[in-house]
């Protein structure tokens, strides 16, 4: 017979749920604001000892069959298969996929009625070596399954004593679109993955980011993250496209490569090799 602990159906939130609502109404304005799309960066989100918590757990390249993406626009580990992770990071997970996270996450974008996702598609924890990258792009804006949009994408980074020469930053980008196909015009932000920093950002047609730059960390270090995103049942009516898998677009520096170009190409109508079931 199976025996479900009480407890675990009543446990403490990490961050009050009031506490997240004050914070996102407070953040609204410079949410919508940002250029080059809607985004925010929040220092110290969590307290420090849960980080610290899933730090000591969080496996290392060799501990567990990570789904692994190896190719030249993407280099990365990932899992989102929350039974195969340790409790720490699971309860991190599961957090943010709570109440308190979807309210918080209501009040600062103004986006309502956000669903998160059960199944953490794409999401769970990252984890990039020493020339590790991913191309600038847009994600997919379709739940398969679930058959919701995709709005948002969370991620909190758990990156301690990161150097600037390691590289690794999230850069954003502006872009447009011409002649039916995405064209990337400028980076307009570089964000560090440092340990306790949250960067949330809407997901849509413009919504151009990206580590486009290989990893330069020591081969002792890693990248290391955990992401979410969340969906509605519908998006306003100016965003509506048809459903596309997670398009990659060309930097203007590489605007004329046509190997990498006939890559994407590839890429952009699936995966070009990784382990995923």
């Amino acid at each position: 017979m199976l025996h479900l602990s009480c407890t675990s159906f009543h446990m403490k939130p990490i961050i009050d749920r009031e506490e997240l609502e004050r914070l996102g109404e407070s953040l609204h304005e410079q949410y919508v604001n940002a250029d080059p799309f809607p985004h925010i960066v929040i220092d110290d989100f969590f307290p420090a000892e849960v980080l610290d918590d899933v730090l000591a757990v969080f496996p290392g390249p060799a501990d567990m069959e990570f789904y692994k993406y190896d190719n030249p626009l993407e280099k990365k580990l990932a899992m989102d298969q929350l039974e195969r992770l340790p409790d720490p990071i699971v309860r991190v997970l599961q957090f943010f996929n709570s109440v308190p996270m979807l309210k918080f996450a209501e009040k600062l974008t103004g986006i309502p009625c956000i669903i998160p996702d059960p199944y953490y598609r794409g999401g769970g924890i990252h984890q990039m070596e020493t020339g590790g990258k991913l191309d600038v792009h847009i994600d997919f804006n379709l739940h398969g399954e679930l058959n919701l949009d995709r709005r948002l994408n969370a991620i909190i980074y758990l990156n301690k004593d990161w150097e600037a020469e390691y590289g690794g930053d999230l850069e954003l980008w502006s872009g447009h679109r011409e002649d039916g196909k995405h064209v990337l015009d400028e980076r307009l932000q570089k964000i560090a993955p440092l340990f306790n920093r949250l960067v949330v950002f809407d997901t849509d047609e413009r919504s151009y980011h990206g580590l486009p730059e290989p990893m330069r960390c020591p081969d002792d270090r890693t990248r290391r993250s955990m992401a979410v995103y969340y969906y509605t049942n519908g998006r306003p009516e100016g965003e509506k496209v048809d459903a596309h898998s997670t398009t990659f677009i060309a930097r203007p520096e590489e605007a004329d490569d046509e190997e990498l170009n006939a890559l994407r190409e590839k890429r952009n109508k699936g995966r070009l090799s990784s382990n995923v079931k």
